[in-house]
């Protein structure tokens, strides 16, 4: 998905500079920076010694770890009518640590079951003060109650690894980059029926849009027990699917319409201060040219049903932590 948000923009951005400046300006400011650094100081995990040589090459080649939310804010009538409920209480609905090996031709895409119970730590909000620190907490909480930072912050409690980037898209903006990809093709094994996500279809291969590839990475009630597992499962089917598009895109034919999706796209997103410029974004796709969907190993967080709580679950151990320690 960062691939192919990236090469979006990237192409909007050339087109923008060659067309108008004013398109790369309104590109440039669509885009909510959030200063996670700062808010959360030193007290987190180290960086990893980089390698010299990945430090000095025309693009950057040094491992990375990237925690990328899909926020179900129901701000803004596009969100509301591909959500519905109101503006109050997003959450992280997903929630995935990217990890770019060393070179950045290879990655593994952890997703984490927003039902964890995990410990949430006490986290800075922007108005002054802290969140209280909760023990067997959901995981998907820390963003309701502490936002980005928050969000975090948890995922470095839980894991031990020190994001380098975060990266939010909410609903109307992941629908948008699966148009503006001219959709995405999906094999499901099992005939899906949700009338939660409102998502039909039968067993096969199908071509989504995008307000179809979003109610499939919001999919759980017609698949399997139900539970959030069935759901990831999908969510990352569509990231590999998006990869594929990305790779064989031909936005670039189509100027025109590729700067109305990359305005609607850089409008529902947020990233960290290291990413909310076109150039940052522009600079990270490029570093990952070389990296193909066959090179993207997708897991899920190893958990078993909580002890006193059969509609939650919690880490396995020690997988859980064999998992997190291959990628520090």
């Amino acid at each position: 998905m960062l691939k192919a948000m990236g090469l979006t923009l990237a192409g909007a951005l050339v087109l923008g500079v060659v067309a108008a400046g004013w398109a790369y300006w309104r590109l440039n400011h669509n885009i909510t920076g959030v200063d996670i650094n700062n808010a959360l100081g030193d007290n987190r995990p180290p960086r990893p010694l980089a390698d010299p040589a990945a430090e000095t090459a025309a693009l950057p080649g040094g491992a990375l770890n990237i925690l990328v939310l899909g926020s179900d804010s129901r701000s803004g009538a596009e969100n509301k009518e591909l959500g519905g409920g109101d503006s109050e209480g997003a959450r992280s609905d997903t929630a995935m640590v990217v990890h770019i090996d060393e070179g950045r031709t290879s990655a593994t895409v952890v997703s984490i079951p927003r039902d964890t119970l995990v410990a949430r730590p006490s986290c800075p909000l922007p108005s002054g003060g802290s969140t209280a620190p909760a023990f067997g907490a959901m995981f998907n909480s820390a963003y309701a109650v502490g936002g980005p930072v928050c969000a975090v912050k948890t995922v470095e409690t839980l894991t031990g690894i020190r994001m380098d980037h975060y990266v939010e898209i909410d609903f109307s903006g992941f629908a948008n980059l699966v148009d503006a990809l001219g959709g995405v093709t999906v094999t499901t094994e099992q005939d899906i029926d949700d009338d939660k996500s409102h998502l039909r279809l039968e067993a096969g291969t199908h071509r989504l849009d995008g307000t179809q590839a979003l109610a499939l990475a919001r999919t759980r009630h017609g698949i399997g027990d139900g539970s959030d597992l069935g759901r990831i499962g999908l969510q990352q089917m569509l990231v590999k699917a998006m990869l594929e598009e990305a790779a064989s895109s031909n936005l670039l034919q189509d100027p025109a319409r590729l700067y109305r999706i990359a305005d609607a796209v850089t409008g529902s997103l947020t990233t960290d201060t290291g990413l909310d410029s076109l150039a940052e974004l522009m600079g990270l796709a490029q570093s990952l040219k070389g990296l193909t969907a066959e090179n993207v190993t997708t897991v899920t967080l190893p958990v078993v049903p909580a002890p006193h709580n059969p509609n939650r679950v919690v880490p396995q151990e020690p997988e859980a932590s064999d998992l997190w320690a291959s990628l520090r």
